[in-house]
């Protein structure tokens, strides 16, 4: 989500000024997201030490399986190729690295999972919404919406590009087949169906609803279901996003525990967006692990909404906790983590039923975006309030470690992952 951010927690420094970043112009064909050997800023890209500091908080039971407790082969579905450590050929090139796009400061860290330590930090074209793997996994791209720019990077080293011209790319998506991205255009309304190797303009689907910005395919690859976070609706489209199919409108859908949108709206922020009679605010859409429903996760109600996958009809709604925001399947495809930001906690519920397993507390937190590293035993989120990287323990629901990183991280990527080829995001794979 864009917008003010207001509170700030573990930063050493708690305002940094925004970096005067200038788009490079690009001089003939530029390939999409291709990585040039200069940084963004047009010097090399060197790594820097950095340190961190952990403190641990959990609340709840713990789940008690481990995250490796079904072998790969295992596992069916739509995540049957998303198991721990069953990495493709070309995400076993990648470098072990996590990147954080801080949207306030305007620059993309770079944190050594190893060590726990920030290791560089680029400054970036103008709010750095998500980083987001390619469909073929070989190059990883930071999203600009206000400076409307792809700026690419090699997951081999970690350097940075050259920043590519795109329009408003709040998030970015692939249709199956690699050929198309999917630029979620928040401010322009619409979807950008570009050429995923050029990211040459082909076309724009105007989308009926406002704030397009979270998205997934059903099990069979040929629809995608959108999120419209301000007008509280939801977008079904083909897989190509040709025309739009049906608008959901969640609005219309009582459910217990939900934030007032007056409040809401009295309290700043993206909620001061929200459309008249806006009474929803849908973030991050994943497919469930059997491939029958979508999962919505709804900032308002404070939860997450059930959606039939074949007919898109709303089968129930779960609550979770407030604001309710990025959801996460474990490796082992037994449990989806949900981060509720408002709450500062993390909802543990078993993939099956729905049923909540555990709520990890993270005190003063704000999670966000994140992403369960390769081998399932770790938990990585944004503290999109609180200047801060979380890392929990898969098993024990442990905060482990608590990096101080640049105002305003959102849509943080931990790479490289398991599965085949990348569907958008920060990390939707099959």
């Amino acid at each position: 989500m864009t917008g003010t951010l207001g509170r700030v927690g573990c930063s050493r420094a708690a305002v940094v000024g925004r970096a005067a970043v200038v788009v490079l112009a690009v001089a003939s064909v530029l390939a999409s997201c291709s990585v040039a050997q200069t940084s963004a800023t047009g010097a090399p890209s060197t790594l820097e030490p950095g340190a961190t500091s952990g403190t641990t908080t959990t609340s709840g039971p713990s789940p008690s399986s481990s995250p490796t407790a079904r072998a790969a082969s295992e596992l069916s579905g739509p995540y049957a190729f998303t198991g721990a450590s069953n990495l493709s050929t070309e995400a076993e090139r990648a470098r072990p690295l996590v990147y954080v796009p801080n949207q306030r400061a305007g620059t993309v860290q770079i944190i050594d999972p190893r060590t726990y330590a920030v290791i560089s930090t680029r400054a970036v074209p103008r709010s750095p919404e998500h980083v987001v793997p390619s469909h073929d996994l070989r190059r990883l791209c930071v999203n600009s919406d206000a400076g409307n720019a792809l700026t690419p990077i090699d997951p081999r080293t970690g350097r940075m590009g050259a920043p590519v011209p795109v329009r408003d790319p709040y998030n970015l998506y692939f249709t199956p087949d690699g050929k198309h991205a999917l630029v979620m255009a928040e401010r322009l309304r619409r979807v950008d169906v570009r050429d995923a190797r050029t990211m040459a303009l082909q076309r724009s689907l105007p989308v009926p609803c406002k704030g397009v910005n979270h998205a997934d395919f059903t099990a069979d690859l040929t629809r995608v279901v959108v999120s419209c976070e301000f007008s509280g609706q939801l977008a079904v489209l083909d897989a190509s996003a040709t025309r739009v199919i049906r608008i959901v409108d969640l609005n219309r859908v009582a459910t217990p525990g939900a934030t007032s949108p007056t409040h809401a709206r009295s309290m700043g922020g993206p909620a001061g967006m929200l459309a008249a009679g806006a009474s929803s605010m849908p973030q991050d859409v994943r497919l469930a692990p059997d491939g029958r429903s979508f999962l919505v996760a709804d900032m308002l109600r404070n939860g997450v909404w059930v959606l039939d996958a074949a007919t898109f009809a709303v089968q129930r709604f779960v609550p979770t906790g407030r604001g309710a925001h990025g959801i996460y399947p474990s490796r082992d495809a037994q449990r989806i983590f949900v981060s509720n930001r408002d709450e500062g906690s993390v909802t543990v519920l078993d993939a099956v039923h729905l049923r909540r397993l555990a709520t990890w507390r993270l005190p003063g937190g704000s999670p966000d975006m994140g992403g369960v590293t390769a081998n399932g035993r770790e938990l990585w989120f944004s503290g999109r309030y609180d200047a801060c990287v979380y890392v929990i323990d898969t098993v024990t629901g442990r905060l482990t470690h608590r990096i101080p990183v640049r105002p305003g991280p959102h849509g943080l990527l931990v790479w490289p992952q398991p599965g085949r080829y990348s569907l958008g995001h920060t990390g939707n794979m099959r």
